[in-house]
């Protein structure tokens, strides 16, 4: 895989991350929901 392709697989793996943590409701998120938003983030440092 070419970096620029890494780099824009990297953009949109952020973007879903972000999109997920905007529509979070504090109200609602579970220890779970959180444990899976960090589960992401260490993908994405395994994997880049």
């Amino acid at each position: 895989m070419s970096n620029e392709a890494k780099i824009d697989e990297l953009k949109l793996r952020l973007n879903t991350f972000m999109t997920k943590v905007d529509e979070l409701d504090p109200e609602k998120t579970s220890v779970e929901d959180v444990d899976r938003l960090i589960k992401m983030l260490e993908d994405l440092e395994e994997r880049f």
